[in-house]
């Protein structure tokens, strides 16, 4: 009688496309997304031109409001995006990990789909490559995970103030270099 258990060790691939079957999509965490402090004082100071500019008109008009903001704490820390640890056979029948980041379609994956993944390491050496592309050829689908980034974190209103902050910076600049 053999009471021997034969458990697989689970490796980390180093191939760029690994192919397999789905063995399982393990339960998701949340990652924050760190946020670099110069783009951020860079964003917010053009944005701080252009709110004082949007501050000038609104009290020549007599009209108040404006839209709730967010402090520079929550700014820099950052968005934060779905992590989750997905289990493949490849062709070699390794037991390969991976990480899907952000979100797909419930229907979009099951275990024992045939699949081929395009990976890319990650910065940090100790986390297992995150997948970038998946094929499913089972049902023919082909898709992309998508995460949030620093730019839809900081929002587009802030990033137009940003802009307009700039701008108008120029412009000043502009002018007074031809005066």
């Amino acid at each position: 009688m053999d009471t021997e258990l034969h458990t697989r060790r689970v490796v980390r691939p180093t191939e760029r496309i690994v192919t397999g079957r789905l063995v399982r999509l393990m339960d998701g965490y949340a990652r924050e997304i760190r946020v670099g402090q110069p783009v951020l004082v860079g964003v917010l100071t053009a944005a701080g031109v252009a709110g004082l500019l949007t501050r000038l008109v609104r009290a020549l008009l007599r009209n108040g409001g404006g839209g709730a903001r967010r402090s520079f704490k929550e700014l820099k820390k950052g968005p934060e995006f779905l992590v989750t640890p997905v289990r493949v056979r490849d062709t070699t029948d390794r037991l390969v990990e991976v990480e899907l980041h952000g979100h797909l379609p419930q229907s979009a994956l099951h275990p024992g789909d045939h699949v081929q993944l395009t990976l890319r390491p990650q910065r940090d050496a100790d986390l297992p490559p995150r997948i970038e592309r998946i094929v499913n050829l089972t049902t023919g689908q082909l898709l992309t995970p998508r995460t949030a980034t620093v730019w839809s974190h900081l929002g587009p209103p802030l990033l137009l103030r940003a802009l307009l902050g700039a701008l108008l910076v120029l412009a000043v600049a502009a002018c007074s270099v031809l005066t």
